[in-house]
């Protein structure tokens, strides 16, 4: 295997709850390769990077992950759509699998702390949501190896 690195980019917004992604990621993934952590300010910086990191040709994969809610100046559909769109168009012009773990609740999230069951609904959530990712991950890399 040429590439032995996984890169995964992490959204500081809402970090608390993202970082849970990052601890059940790390806590799940072969220990085969090494991940370097970038962290972005937030979601929509992430295709970006995605395409930076993968023309470097140094990263076997790269994650994403991250927290859109509704608030500020963008409705979460449009930057979720965005983002994945751009991973997408990332992977398919650079043959790197860019994987995401960044969740869009469908539902008004209380950004000021109102709604404590909310907070800990996601917080615990996200760690899933990391072990899946690196399932997902460890999936994609052994698949994309039989092509080579």
């Amino acid at each position: 295997m040429k590439n032995k690195k996984i890169a995964l980019i992490k959204a500081r917004w809402h970090q608390d709850i993202v970082d849970q992604c990052q601890k059940g990621f790390l806590s799940e993934l072969n220990n085969d390769f090494e991940v370097e952590i970038i962290e972005v300010p937030g979601c929509l910086e992430m295709p970006l990077m995605c395409q930076k990191l993968s023309e470097t040709g140094n990263y076997a994969a790269i994650c994403c992950t991250g927290f859109v809610t509704d608030g500020g100046i963008y409705r979460h559909e449009f930057v979720a759509h965005g983002i994945l769109q751009g991973f997408i168009n990332v992977q398919l012009k650079t043959g790197v699998p860019v994987l995401s773990a960044v969740l869009t609740p469908k539902e008004s999230f209380a950004e000021d702390g109102s709604n404590p069951d909310q907070h800990k609904f996601f917080f615990d959530h996200m760690v899933t949501k990391g072990e899946e990712l690196a399932d997902a991950c460890m999936e994609t890399i052994k698949n994309m190896e039989r092509f080579k």
